[in-house]
């Protein structure tokens, strides 16, 4: 792993070689304060003030030269303007191809500037987060709290770059109307489907997506799988993928999410009708529902571990056992027993390969291809999640064959035996493990750097992402032996920042504050939405006498919403607002639903019912994008592989969660049917409300 003040060195324009950040000295400052305060020469006030004072003659060094710049293509745009315009007057193809190599030598330039500002940001976020490490403050909350929200703000010009989208619209529609000149004149404005954007555009808005963070719909699905994305693959990673890539293997993958989340969701509108039938409390259908998440906290674990050797055999191993733990919970009905059923459940608790899932998209899908395939994951989920309740409804029906019986209760468990045969039988003759010598020797993963040469830089396109080309390997190697000691040292903690944690307790140790609100945020959600979707068959059944089928096409239609709120959310929301301005809203509707849910004294409605579930749930899973984004960006990259990597440990907070959910409505129905709604919702209420206090404290932070 590359050093950041070692590429931030190398990746360098020439030219602009004064106005990056000083990341150098910055980190030897850091380093001395840390001296001066150990002696006592000096205190952490004088140490606070000085280091914001530097930071802020860097970001104004960066942007009045991010400025200038932008004044200086603004000026060339202005003249190519006036080219444009004698042109059309008088067209001519040579002149017309030289005025677009120079709109595109624009572009180049621009592209270099994106770059600039890129590195820059880059490095005043890491030397932020080594300032914090290093001293235990929060300086970054405080940092950002005072500068970036000021009306005279530099720093929000280094992260939101205003005033490059207008560079970028006037290149773009000038190349369009060169490019359609010959032809019928077509307006980017007016019909921009019909465009076709020169590939310096591509490069350009490339840039300036992964700078922005700005998302479209695929993407914002891909964040709720909590699969790492890099911004650009290492040519060597992205070869090794694309051998590790086969399309029916990941397609293996996501049926068995798709199965997984059928099998956990098909029992809810008849767990306690099944609970009633074997002599229990309708309220253990809490024990019944739960049970498979207790498992699925230690499967979770053993799978992330297994998937570090092989894909095929985990997958093999989990259907098998599903297979078992359904079978065992359709016999639970004629073997009249209750702890054969809770057994059954346990066991599909065991079988859960989701850590599976996620680690095949993240290791063995091409990083071009990776960012569909985490949407398919969760599209998936989303799916299985509303067939299974959807399933349960068609399954009004008893008869027995061969003193099996066959009725509502076991139905859902006899399907699921059949349809993990079947997907077991696929998944041996279609499944194809990646070869085991290139799992076994990955490295964790570079970072593109960016080699420029004076003011000249050629890009290459491919897929939407822009990758320079070394144009000459000295200028690479110039200055390499300059501060060997300090970039060795850097190089070394870098080294060691990036390996995987061995342990769950190492994995704690680098739980920033940040993280432990995300994660608690995470939990919470998932929380209420479990005590909802837990509970409706227990709470329609006593307050509207709801049949099992009514039940189970509410909760199909409250899965069926996750993929369109997504695509609301991912498509406009997300590019509108700020994601921290997303997630502290969402939790803010979460409580409101959580709220409207009580039943406090006008007789409870159906109308109240249904809207407040409508808004718990549609809030918390916008919610659950948003944060599991923000999760990924302040979480630390040793989390981001491994056996304890920061998929793992979402899984765990929301798994906890829904076992705790779980077990709360069974403890509250021994106070009766009739308080078990306010009761369980008690909990949620008290939970969102801290959840929403946490992410103030920690809003700035997530800037």
């Amino acid at each position: 792993m590359v050093a950041f003040g070692k590429k931030l060195k190398e990746s360098q324009i020439q030219d602009w070689q004064g106005y990056y950040i000083n990341y150098k000295m910055l980190k030897k400052k850091v380093n001395r304060y840390a001296q001066q305060l150990e002696v006592g020469a000096e205190d952490h006030s004088y140490v606070l003030k000085d280091f914001s004072r530097m930071l802020d003659t860097q970001i104004e060094k960066i942007v009045l030269f991010l400025l200038e710049q932008q004044g200086q293509l603004a000026s060339r745009l202005s003249e190519l303007r006036e080219q444009h315009d004698e042109i059309l007057q008088q067209p001519d193809g040579s002149k017309i191809s030289e005025l677009q190599e120079a709109y595109r030598g624009v572009g180049n330039d621009l592209l270099r500037l994106l770059f600039f500002v890129e590195m820059n940001a880059t490095g005043l976020r890491k030397i932020l987060k080594k300032f914090d490490k290093r001293f235990g403050y929060r300086f970054t909350n405080y940092y950002v709290k005072t500068r970036a929200n000021h009306p005279y703000s530099q720093l929000r010009q280094v992260f939101r770059h205003v005033g490059i989208g207008a560079v970028v619209g006037a290149i773009s529609r000038n190349l369009a109307d060169l490019q359609a000149h010959q032809g019928n004149y077509i307006s980017i404005y007016d019909q921009p489907a019909l465009s076709h954007p020169d590939p310096v555009i591509h490069s350009i808005k490339a840039a300036v997506n992964r700078l922005s963070n700005s998302t479209n719909f695929f993407e914002f699905l891909g964040k709720h799988a909590f699969i790492m994305q890099d911004d650009l693959p290492t040519p060597s990673e992205d070869d090794g993928a694309e051998q590790r890539y086969h399309f029916m293997s990941l397609l293996l993958n996501l049926v068995n999410t798709f199965l997984y989340m059928v099998n956990t969701y098909i029992i809810v509108p008849t767990a306690d009708d099944y609970s009633l039938s074997l002599g229990a409390a309708a309220t253990v259908c809490g024990v019944v529902i739960g049970s498979m998440a207790v498992a699925q906290v230690f499967s979770s674990v053993y799978f992330s571990a297994w998937s570090n050797r092989s894909y095929l055999r985990p997958l093999v191993f989990s259907s098998v056992v599903l297979l078992i733990g359904n079978t065992l919970y359709a016999l639970a009905y004629d073997l009249n027993s209750i702890a054969v059923l809770l057994v059954g459940r346990l066991f599909c608790g065991l079988g859960s390969a989701r850590a599976v899932n996620r680690r095949y998209i993240s290791d063995c899908v091409p990083h071009k291809l990776r960012m569909q395939a985490s949407a398919g994951f969760v599209s998936a989920s989303a799916l299985g999640m509303a067939c299974g309740p959807a399933l349960a409804s068609l399954f009004q029906t008893d008869f027995k064959i061969y003193k099996l019986t066959f009725n509502q209760d076991t139905l859902p468990g006899w399907i699921m035996v059949l349809s993990w045969i079947v997907y077991l039988l696929w998944l041996w003759i279609s499944f194809r493990e990646p070869p085991q010598e290139i799992k076994e020797n990955r490295t964790p993963r570079e970072e593109p750097t960016l080699s420029v040469l004076g003011s000249s830089v050629n890009y290459t396109v491919e897929n939407g992402f822009t990758r320079p080309l070394l144009l000459n390997m000295e200028s690479k190697q110039q200055g390499q032996n300059e501060d060997q000691e300090y970039d060795d040292g850097e190089e070394d903690s870098c080294e060691k920042a990036h390996k995987p944690v061995t342990s769950i307790v190492s994995a704690y140790r680098l739980l920033t504050p940040s993280v432990k609100v995300q994660l608690f945020v995470y939990f919470m959600l998932k929380y209420a939405m479990e005590i909802l979707l837990a509970e409706a068959s227990v709470i329609t059944a006593y307050y509207f006498i709801w049949s099992t089928s009514s039940v189970a096409i509410f909760l199909a239609c409250l899965g069926l919403t996750v993929l369109p709120v997504n695509i609301i959310v991912g498509t406009y929301i997300s590019n509108m607002f700020e994601e921290r301005q997303v997630l502290l809203a969402s939790e803010i509707m979460v409580l409101i639903g959580i709220l409207l849910s009580f039943h406090i004294g006008i007789p409870y409605s159906v109308p109240q019912y249904v809207g407040s579930a409508l808004i718990t749930f549609v809030s918390a899973e916008v919610l659950e994008g948003v944060n599991l984004s923000l999760l990924s960006r302040v979480m630390s990259s040793r989390l981001s592989r491994g056996t304890y990597n920061g998929g793992l440990l979402s899984t765990e907070a929301g798994t906890l969660a829904r076992v705790i959910a779980d077990g709360t409505i069974t403890l509250s129905g021994y106070l009766g049917v009739g308080r078990l709604l306010n009761v369980t919702l008690i909990p949620s209420l008290f939970i969102c409300i801290t959840s929403i206090i946490a992410t103030c404290f920690t809003y700035n932070s997530l800037y």
